[in-house]
């Protein structure tokens, strides 16, 4: 059956689809079993083939741009930062029924790094905390050289721009009659508005880092997945600190990255608007539970933090 879709105008991709797409263009695959990676994330589908190797397909055109990125820029990073990152081992280009490029990767051993696994104590937050700063800390110092342009409006540009769709989105929300704070929640987002902007040179970024796209294995982080590679503000990698790490974590996840308050202010926006958006597209679509709960908890954890 096809991936279940998580967007209105998305590809219809199953594993026949896989397996005819890698008869065609990577043929040594082609008779290794296929299985649907089950997976809340939006913008790809993952398809495990044989014991090794996985594929990852794009829903959407929106989602070929990061898709690309990562296949150009992550052979790169790979060698500079400490923890596993996927390099893709062969790229597959469009075909007459299947509309974008794709990417064959190495599987990668490990767990999703969900609240839920260190609440329950199977990852150590205090570690995962510091271990995840370190992985920031080397892919922020990673050499830019030759590295594509900021792009305006993309995550990482300056913040501001943001301000609009922020408020947008509150009143969107306000329509469909959520339990939103609207009063607190734009009071903090004015907080935000009046920090100062990044001030240093753009930094490489993953940009949408949260427990789905971190893995662990035997109790400690492994790898960092699902990437949108470019370059701009490092406040937007700090999303973790609210959607993933609480009390001692979140204060040594600070301490290990040692930002100053204009960037942890900064990455709070991040978070903030980030789920001020996914929250009303999902609920009207309601194809990504996951994705609102999530949202509605990083609201509460930047809330009671201010």
């Amino acid at each position: 059956m096809p991936d279940p879709k998580m967007h209105a105008d998305e590809a219809d991709i199953d594993a026949t689809l896989v397996g005819r797409l890698l008869a065609e263009q990577f043929p040594q695959w082609a008779d290794l079993a296929i299985r649907r990676v089950e997976s809340t994330g939006t913008d790809n589908a993952m398809f495990r083939i044989g014991e090794e190797l996985c594929v990852r397909l794009p829903r959407i055109e929106g989602a070929v741009d990061s898709l690309r990125r990562e296949q150009r820029w992550l052979p790169r990073l790979a060698a500079q930062v400490t923890l596993a990152v996927p390099v893709a081992l062969a790229v597959g280009e469009p075909s007459e029924e299947y509309p974008y490029p794709w990417s064959v990767l190495p599987w990668i051993a490990g767990e999703p790094a969900t609240r839920q696994q260190l609440a329950e104590g199977l990852i150590d937050p205090v570690a995962a905390a510091v271990d995840l700063a370190g992985f920031l800390k080397s892919l922020h110092a990673a050499d830019t050289a030759d590295a594509p342009a900021p792009v305006a409006g993309r995550r990482g540009s300056p913040i501001t721009g943001r301000d609009e769709t922020v408020h947008a989105m509150v009143a969107e929300l306000d329509e469909l009659g959520a339990q939103l704070d609207a009063p607190a929640v734009l009071a903090a987002w004015d907080r935000v508005m009046d920090t100062p902007a990044w001030s240093g040179d753009p930094v490489w970024i993953h940009a949408d880092l949260q427990g789905g796209n971190l893995l662990a294995r035997d109790g400690r982080l492994a790898a960092v997945i699902d990437f949108a590679p470019s370059l701009g503000d490092p406040a937007v990698d700090l999303l973790p600190a609210w959607n993933l790490f609480e009390g001692e974590a979140r204060a040594a996840f600070r301490a290990a990255l040692g930002v100053d308050d204009d960037t942890w202010e900064r990455g709070r926006g991040w978070a903030l608007s980030i789920a001020l958006v996914a929250l009303p597209y999902y609920t009207r679509l309601g194809t990504n539970p996951r994705i609102i709960a999530d949202s509605w908890h990083d609201i509460d954890a930047l809330l009671k933090d201010t």
